[in-house]
């Protein structure tokens, strides 16, 4: 699992980190960030959960 940030789409809304601290992050720039690129499989649902909730559905994952 690779999560990955389309930063064109991140309007810097930051559910993904307030869901999944331990992979995103949003940064001074407004924008978030994928601070964990090769996630352990127990954050697999929160980050799926962060990919669902995103409101401009910036984030993907690549398996």
């Amino acid at each position: 699992m690779k999560p990955k940030i389309n930063h064109d789409e991140c309007i810097g809304d930051g559910i993904c980190e307030e869901i999944c601290p331990e992979v995103f992050e949003l940064r001074d720039d407004g924008l978030a960030y994928v601070i964990e690129e090769d996630p352990d499989d127990s954050l697999f649902d929160k980050v799926e959960e962060a990919v669902e909730e995103c409101p401009t559905s910036a984030i993907t994952v690549e398996e």
